[in-house]
């Protein structure tokens, strides 16, 4: 895992809910099988309003994001716990997202799937930082720099070995909390 994530930032304000991560008609996807796992990623974002939101976070025609990063207000992830979310954002290539807050089950799916890494920061990034600046997020100091600005996160913790490791299960596996996979 690279220290430093680095490139353009994608920018939501509060309460962006899981169905305008994934809208519903697209959860029949199944993440599991690689074609459904990559036309997952072409949805993501779709839900947002195009009056709020005119850039599109996956260009229409591709499968993958020129946006590694995502800032946002608070309560990201809110609404049901489809675990399609963050899902969704990681098959598009989203690699990190830097929110004030998270909804619950957001943060934790986020954690189990290993898909991206849900930092907070300690201060509105969204209203500094604007779609398409250049950011970085440094892992190894917890913070944001963008803009000639650095930011500090609250650091990932205990949770960043689980998202290195790919998510909770391949994370008990490294372990030997639980017993490895049988390849057929």
């Amino acid at each position: 895992m690279a220290t430093v994530i680095s490139g353009p930032a994608y920018v939501v304000q509060n309460s962006i809910d899981t169905d305008q991560i994934i809208p519903a008609q697209y959860l029949t996807l199944v993440p599991t099988i690689p074609d459904e796992y990559e036309k997952l990623g072409s949805y993501a974002m779709i839900g947002l309003p195009d009056s709020l939101y005119p850039t599109r976070y996956v260009e229409e025609g591709t499968t993958k994001t020129k946006y590694p990063i995502i800032i946002a207000g608070r309560n990201f992830g809110c609404g049901s716990s489809r675990e399609h979310a963050p899902i969704a954002l990681g098959a598009a290539g989203c690699q990190v997202i830097v929110a004030e807050g998270y909804a619950r089950i957001f943060f934790r799916n986020s954690i189990a799937t290993g898909e991206l890494y849900p930092y907070e920061s300690t201060v509105p990034l969204s209203e500094v930082i604007k779609t398409g600046d250049h950011v970085e997020v440094d892992f190894d100091k917890d913070e944001v720099r963008a803009n000639g600005q650095t930011y500090k996160l609250k650091p990932l913790g205990e949770v960043k070995p689980v998202i290195d490791a790919g998510g909770i299960f391949d994370f008990a596996r490294q372990s030997g909390l639980i017993p490895a996979r049988k390849e057929d």
